[in-house]
């Protein structure tokens, strides 16, 4: 009970502080995206948090005006094709979730946890149902996200993010933080 409180408070003050010292980055980023391409810099989707409620994510836009809408990145067909030259450098560097902060400071999402599940993603909504996933705040990162380079089976992704969910500390949540540093800006596979 003790560590949830902490989390959450924790949640909110450092995702408060980090907004405050990114605002120039975000103000940047968002320049070379309204350079870049025609289109709204935010870009807000229907994901599924803690106890399955809907909420909107929000994310810099990648992808250009017409790309389908609610499709889980490893369902795209030919996403090079949709993507903006600005928004593949935004999605290689993981800088286009930033704006999650936000999110993480409204209390939709955690700084870790399993990774939100869009809308309309039933089987992993479902897989999470069996193990409890679901009861927990999505997060910006996640143990499931710096466990693997590749996409990974929707088994898999839960059985990691079941693994989070009963391991839950301090200590797992920096380590996982660290990880998803180092994994973003190195060449290397964990």
């Amino acid at each position: 009970m003790f560590y949830k409180l902490f989390k959450r408070v924790f949640d909110t003050v450092l995702s408060f502080l980090l907004i405050i010292i990114l605002l120039p980055l975000f103000l940047f980023l968002g320049i070379l995206i309204v350079i870049d391409s025609k289109g709204p810099i935010i870009f807000a989707q229907e994901r599924i948090g803690r106890n399955k409620k809907h909420f909107k994510i929000y994310k810099y836009r990648t992808l250009k005006i017409g790309a389908p809408k609610d499709v889980p990145t490893h369902l795209f067909l030919d996403i090079d094709k949709w993507t903006t030259k600005v928004g593949m450098t935004l999605r290689r560097t993981k800088l286009d979730e930033i704006p999650q902060l936000f999110n993480i400071l409204k209390g939709d999402m955690s700084l870790i946890g399993p990774r939100p599940a869009l809308w309309n993603q039933f089987d992993l909504i479902e897989e999470r149902d069996k193990y409890g996933v679901n009861s927990i705040y999505p997060g910006l990162t996640g143990w499931a996200q710096i466990s693997s380079k590749e996409e990974q089976p929707i088994s898999r992704k839960v059985e990691l993010d079941s693994y989070y969910l009963n391991h839950m500390n301090i200590l797992f949540d920096i380590k996982i933080a660290l990880l998803t540093i180092f994994k973003c800006y190195s060449k290397k596979d964990l």
